[in-house]
Parts: C-alpha cells; sequence; structure tokens
C-alpha cells in the first residue's frame, strides 16, 4: 500500500521543542523518531544552524527536512520534517523581528498547511515581555490572512502561554508570571475564538497534563509544570481530531513532545 494513501487514514503530528537539536540527538532524539511512526514533525528551539544539524540521520529515518534558524548563533530556531515531501515550504511571516529569530515556518500538503513555531518568552524582562504581547498580536494578523488562502491549518510549536488554570501546577502564583498573565491568557482565548481548536483541550477536557517543566528544584520529578506546547487545529479539522496527548515520558528536553492525530 503507497505510503501517500496511508497518510491519509491516520496522521500523526508532533511537536516538541527541544531546548537545542544537538543536545537532544545526544539524549535519544533520533531513536525516538526511529521508534516511531511520525508523520510530521515539528521542532522549536534548534539552537543551532542548518550546517550544524546532522541531516542524515533524519534522512535515513525518510524524513524531508527544513530548517529556519535564527541569524543569532545559539538561540530559537524552527524546523519541520515530513515522511511525505510537501507542495510548498515557506520562512517566516514577512516581519524582520521575528524573521531574524526563527520562529515560524510552514508546510503545505495537498489543502492542508502545518506550521511549526516558536513564540517568543518574556520571562527575561519587560523588554521581551513587549516584544511577546506585540508578537501575539501580530502572528494574529498575519494567520488571519493565511486563512483566506490556506483555510486548513495546523499550527503547532511552544506557544509560551499556558491558557487555562489546568494548564499550570501553581495557578495562584503562576498569574503573576510571563506566560500566565491576563492578557496573555485573553489572547489564546481569542485566537481560539478566532477559528482554531486546541487539540488537547478538545480531546481532554478536565485534564491536567504539562508540556514543560522548569529544570530547577527537580520540577520534572514532582510533575510541577506547565502546558505551554500546543497544536491549534482550524475548527474546519476540528471532527478529524482523533487524540492528542503529551509524551510526558520522553526526555530529550525540558518539553516533552505533543503528539496529535488526525484521521
Amino acid at each position: 500500500m503507497p505510503y501517500s494513501y496511508e497518510i491519509k487514514i491516520k496522521m500523526k503530528i508532533i511537536s516538541y521543542n527541544l531546548n537545542g537539536i544537538r543536545a537532544a540527538i545526544k539524549k535519544g532524539l533520533v531513536e525516538f523518531l526511529a521508534e516511531n511512526d511520525f508523520d510530521i514533525v515539528g521542532f522549536q528551539e534548534l539552537k543551532a544552524m542548518p550546517a550544524q544539524i546532522p541531516v542524515e540521520v533524519f534522512e535515513a529515518l525518510g524524513y524531508h527536512c527544513h530548517w529556519f534558524s535564527a541569524q543569532k548563533k545559539g538561540y530559537s530556531g524552527v524546523g519541520l520534517l515530513s515522511k511525505v515531501k510537501p507542495d510548498l515550504v515557506e520562512t517566516g511571516c514577512g516581519i524582520p523581528l521575528y524573521d531574524n529569530e526563527g520562529r515560524i515556518i510552514r508546510a503545505d500538503f495537498g489543502d492542508l498547511t502545518v506550521l511549526s513555531c516558536y513564540f517568543p518568552s518574556g520571562s527575561s524582562g519587560e523588554a521581551r515581555q513587549a516584544i511577546k504581547i506585540q508578537f501575539l498580536k501580530d502572528i494574529q494578523v498575519w494567520v488571519d490572512e493565511l486563512k483566506k488562502t490556506r483555510p486548513k491549518l495546523v499550527i503547532m510549536g511552544d506557544y509560551n502561554v499556558a491558557h487555562n488554570e489546568l494548564d499550570v501546577y501553581n495557578p495562584d502564583k503562576a498569574k503573576k508570571m510571563s506566560g500566565h498573565l491576563p492578557a496573555e491568557r485573553e489572547w489564546m482565548t481569542d485566537w481560539l475564538d478566532s477559528g482554531f481548536t486546541d487539540a488537547f483541550r478538545y480531546k481532554n477536557p478536565e485534564l491536567g497534563e504539562y508540556s514543560w517543566w522548569s529544570y530547577r528544584r527537580s520540577n520534572r520529578s514532582y510533575n510541577r509544570g506547565w502546558r505551554i506546547d500546543y497544536h491549534s487545529v482550524s475548527n474546519n479539522l476540528q471532527d478529524q481530531i482523533v487524540s492528542c496527548r503529551q509524551l510526558t515520558d520522553v526526555h530529550q528536553s525540558d518539553h516533552c513532545p505533543v503528539l496529535l492525530e488526525l484521521k
């Protein structure tokens, strides 16, 4: 049976903030991919230039690989891997501030468009928080325009926003922290109201499950985490969502992969 036919029956898409692709490879990233059958893989926070990435180890698994690195070495960057060759790959959103940091990569597969995105963090101070808030506004405008020609969208990645109290282990404290501030949570509500489904919360409305844990104080061991990695699925694909879960037993990063299955 041709692979292109199989992918139409069930598609497995993972989003994974690697916190450095070279470090993640040393911790078993390639073996993890080899043991699973993912159709599309979205990476964030590569922290590497394309020439520093051993692309052959991914190509040996049957992946077509595309990278969009930050201009600053050892910082940010996103990637998309797919078993089926994309019809089109584009990088960036046309705003130099974000594109210089390698935050968005897009691939089209027939009428489906998949994006891997790394939203800015505001935890380092007021200046970066201001950039983050502006990014949230700008990406909404950009995606609204993209929808006009590419209405079937899966926008995965590290959003650096925990939407609801179920998405953080310490909601009272988190309300005063970047990533769970009222303005950020309101943006996420508006983002979903604009035509997207949070795939995990749609399939697991009451489940508290996290995708990121600080390295401090053994937070992962105690499951003191936040859910900040998402698959936003356009509502016209909502009935095709089979499942979405955090793969919390995978440990190549301070994040874990998030697996979305579409039929």
